[in-house]
């Protein structure tokens, strides 16, 4: 069911960014066409009870790998710049962040909808570029995500690192760095971008 889930919010989100849905209404339509798919047959009160457990399941279930805060203080204390770039709603994203207490760790959040844009459009990683100062040479996206994230970055001219967590078999195409944990990414930073000094956007 995950790969629909996956499908169904990619298309939801474009409609978004296109400006044809709202995050407030796009959130039960999803849950509509996702609950639709699987045969389903619920009305409007259900589809509304459903997205609500869904979303507070999912907010009591966040916890943070064992790797993330290691990585985040090493970036930190070496004085690497940090974007959280996400096709995720701003709320959502925001309460995400300040939950799982890692809102301090980033210099700026960039959200999909709030730019009417959306990984993998090189535009989206461009204007975080360009909030942040650098060139998209001079940046490095990790995200867990292959096409979306690494090979998206990487089209836009930025350091594309897949973190391949379940280790998940594909091709991992030229240019694309890929890793299994966060343990791995400061050896990465220091051996392929050090020479550039990349802000890291996540």
């Amino acid at each position: 069911m995950w790969s629909v889930w996956e499908r169904i919010t990619d298309e939801h989100v474009a409609k978004v960014v296109a400006g044809d849905l709202s995050y407030a209404d796009m959130h039960l339509t999803r849950s509509r066409c996702f609950l639709e798919e699987l045969g389903a047959e619920m009305d409007a009160g259900d589809i509304v009870g459903f997205e609500a457990r869904r979303r507070e399941l999912l907010r009591r279930s966040w916890r943070l790998f064992d790797d993330v805060l290691p990585c985040l203080d090493w970036l930190t204390a070496a004085g690497v710049q940090l974007a959280a770039v996400t096709n995720a709603s701003g709320g959502h994203q925001r309460a995400k962040l300040a939950d799982l207490g890692l809102a301090r760790f980033f210099d700026h959040v960039a959200i999909a909808g709030e730019m009417g844009t959306a990984k993998p459009d090189p535009v989206m990683f461009h204007t975080v570029c360009l909030t942040m100062g650098c060139d998209p040479s001079e940046a490095a996206h990790v995200g867990d995500k292959l096409d979306t994230d690494a090979i998206g970055a990487r089209d836009a001219g930025l350091g594309g690192v897949w973190l391949n967590r379940r280790a998940v078999s594909e091709d991992v195409p030229t240019g694309v760095h890929e890793i299994d944990s966060l343990v791995d990414l400061p050896e990465l930073l220091i051996c392929e971008f050090a020479s550039v000094g990349v802000p890291v956007q996540r």
